[in-house]
């Protein structure tokens, strides 16, 4: 594969981040207006909620299966206009069951989606060589912003979910199919299992031959799934608990309380767009280290904020410390396991929907039994057992690739 095959396979799985960016957030920001055109009641709506990650997972977990057979190219060529047209199916119906088959065929789309994009990501990682699955993760961060503003603009102007989500997809379907032209996917090269597992010794990764062979082995994957699930429980926390957290607890103003998240989304977007560079510099280890400190001390501002202002600045940390967590974490996976990625990733995959399941609920019990400030302090606890497992994330870049590797081979999916 040439250099040029290459950038234009990064290019295009960087659209595709994007565009399911977008496609999210078009979903989760417009929630209220879903609830209020289908008549869902408040008691039905955490049905609702809970069913598109739990149909995600399950989507993750077929396509561990689906890639034993075709290229994830193939799954993401098809998962990415089946999630564009099932928000535009959210937007179109009118019963109730219209929701429902709307909504489970995006979840299940969006977990074959997610867990397509990723094995993609690692594997061209794997070709270059060198750390870019965070500025994957950076698009996505970006095509969240715009989604959240095509939003704003949607129920700024009460456009019906329609005519909000119809012109989004009439342009990102066609962009996504024609981009889907150019997806590439590393190839391994006889004898980098060997390489492996002496740059894991070296790391003091616990590899044995079946990992560096590629025979995934859960209990190897066990803390990369934790941290996955951690990250993802304090990324739902800031999401779902910021806006009520600075009105109820911190006494701001409404307008005032829209502020964190999107504070939030735009640091995720500045330290992702940077990170990489960080691991090449610093080693993966070091940078996940780094952003558990910072994302625990966010935590912990918010906790003890005697105002509102002090408790945006805990935001603003714990969008900077959570965004460099989970890219890396993918990363880390098809590291560990180089001969079978794609199984590793689909399954890794799986928790960050266990994570956006738990946080939310979690959160809330503890602020309605205890304190919302004492809730706070959960996720904190959690993003530091991050620092617990951070050997995982070795070997260092420096070691496995730091351009002395030789890059594997790849093919146009």
């Amino acid at each position: 594969m040439t250099d040029a095959g290459l950038r234009h396979g990064r290019a295009s799985l960087g659209l595709s981040f994007g565009v399911q960016g977008v496609a999210f957030a078009l979903l989760v920001t417009r929630i209220p207006a879903i609830q209020d055109q289908y008549g869902i009641s408040d008691g039905l709506l955490p049905v609702f909620l809970a069913a598109v990650p739990i149909l995600a997972g399950a989507g993750s977990v077929a396509t561990e299966k689906v890639v034993a057979r075709v290229r994830p190219s193939v799954v993401l060529r098809w998962a990415q206009p089946l999630v564009l047209l099932a928000l535009l199916g959210v937007g179109a119906g009118r019963e109730l069951w219209h929701a429902a088959v709307a909504l489970g065929v995006f979840g299940l789309a969006v977990g074959a989606l997610d867990a397509s994009m990723n094995m993609l990501g690692v594997s061209l990682q794997r070709a270059y060589g060198r750390s870019i699955m965070t500025g994957f993760h950076a698009a996505f961060s970006l095509g969240g912003i715009a989604g959240a503003s095509l939003a704003w603009a949607g129920a700024r102007w009460e456009l019906s979910l329609l005519a909000s989500y119809l012109p989004v997809v009439a342009v990102l379907l066609p962009a996504a199919l024609v981009g889907s032209r150019w997806y590439t996917e590393g190839k391994s090269v006889a004898g980098k299992g060997a390489e492996d597992t002496e740059a894991g010794a070296r790391a003091g990764t616990d590899v044995d031959s079946g990992s560096a062979g590629g025979a995934l082995s859960f209990k190897l994957l066990l803390p990369l799934c934790l941290i996955m699930t951690f990250a993802y429980i304090g990324d739902s926390t800031v999401s779902n608990w910021s806006a009520k957290y600075l009105q109820d607890v911190l006494g701001s103003s409404e307008q005032l309380a829209t502020v964190p998240y999107n504070v939030y989304m735009v640091t995720t977007l500045l330290g992702r767009a940077v990170g990489d560079l960080g691991v090449r510099r610093f080693g993966a280890v070091a940078v996940v280290r780094g952003g558990s400190l910072l994302a625990a001390g966010g935590f912990a501002v918010v906790a003890v904020a005697p105002g509102a202002w002090v408790g945006m600045l805990g935001f603003t940390m714990l969008g900077f410390g959570l965004c460099v967590i989970v890219p890396q974490t993918f990363a880390a996976a098809g590291r560990m396991f180089p001969g079978d990625s794609d199984a590793a990733v689909a399954r890794l995959n799986i928790f960050n929907y266990v994570g956006f399941l738990v946080g939310s609920p979690l959160v809330g019990a503890l602020g309605d039994a205890w304190s919302y400030r004492g809730a706070m302090l959960v996720p904190m606890v959690l993003v530091l057992a991050t620092l617990v497992y951070a050997r995982a994330f070795g070997p260092e870049p420096a070691r496995y690739g730091g351009g002395h590797e030789r890059p594997r081979t790849a093919d146009v999916g």
